[in-house]
């Protein structure tokens, strides 16, 4: 490989700076981990050799040996010329500070419903509710590689999780992220289509991040998000096909105090036309605006 002979890039803060340029000059697409060339190149850095990732100016004049020189340069070959997500590429994922494995079987974690789970956890979140103690019974609709199930489990120590989804590909690898965080005590997995694996149960608090993307904007969508399954992401003209569903059902699944946690992105109008009578409590976190609403289960 041309680069990886290159003498310049004698230490880790080399390369870093390399892989910023190249990244920046390729155009590539973020928003699975990462904003921007620099903090993808950190994490690509840091993680490709197994080194914290909140921590990359410790490491800037440490020297890589020549395999891995060879691994990282190899790395940064593939996300600008396979457009492929640097978590896929690395198999991790984190979610403040909790690391998940993940793959092209399940949506890369990213959810704005995890900052309001760890938020909640530090005792400053904006959740309505309540003493984290009494939340018995936790579902997490279209769990994916079971982040948000993991989050809630973490945030929740009284309650027992289920998690579901329809892809049995992304359940295999929630089940890993269960088993490496030790939580299979209080977290089961089911596969279905949203309600019909619980159908009897009730809970104090359903949360989901479904798919939402309308078929305007999957039009559009960069390469590294074509990477990602297609049902995780696609939900019809207007992107509410699942929302839809899951607001029909989960009045028959929440205790009487219980209530909805439920990311749209950007399809707050969409949705606000659709159920005008409904009222939607917007919630907002550092990094978005509108795009997760809570709605009470006496509102339903």
């Amino acid at each position: 490989m041309a680069t990886a002979t290159k003498p310049s890039l004698e230490t880790l803060g080399d390369i870093f700076r390399f892989a910023v340029r190249r990244f920046r000059n390729a155009r590539l697409a973020y928003g699975h981990g990462t904003t921007n060339a620099h903090d993808e190149a950190a994490f690509i850095v840091l993680e490709g050799l197994k080194l914290p990732i909140d921590r990359l100016k410790p490491y800037f004049d440490l020297r890589p040996t020549e395999a891995e020189r060879a691994r990282l340069l190899t790395l940064i070959d593939a996300r600008i010329g396979l457009r492929l997500p640097a978590p896929y590429l690395l198999g991790a994922a984190y979610m403040h500070g909790v690391r998940f494995h993940v793959d092209r079987r399940a949506l890369i974690p990213r959810s704005f419903i995890g900052d309001m789970l760890a938020d909640y956890m530090r005792g400053d979140g904006l959740l309505p509710i309540g003493d984290p103690r009494r939340v018995s019974r936790v579902l997490d609709l279209c769990t994916g590689c079971g982040c948000l199930a993991v989050l809630a489990a973490l945030a929740f120590p009284r309650a027992r999780i289920d998690a579901v989804d329809l892809s049995a590909g992304a359940l295999a690898l929630a089940r890993r992220n269960v088993e490496s965080h030790r939580l299979g005590d209080r977290i089961a997995v089911h596969r279905g289509d949203l309600f019909a694996p619980v159908a009897r149960q009730r809970y104090d608090l359903v949360i989901s991040n479904p798919p939402y993307v309308d078929a305007p904007a999957m039009a559009k969508l960069p390469p590294e998000y074509r990477h990602e399954p297609r049902l995780a992401l696609a939900a019809g003209d207007d992107g509410l096909d699942i929302v839809r569903r899951i607001l029909a059902g989960v009045r028959h699944h929440l205790k009487p105090d219980g209530g909805l946690l439920c990311e749209v992105g950007r399809g707050r109008r969409n949705l606000e036309a659709a159920f005008p009578q409904s009222p939607f409590l917007w919630l907002d976190t550092e990094q978005s605006e509108a795009e997760v609403f809570w709605l009470a289960a006496a509102d339903l």
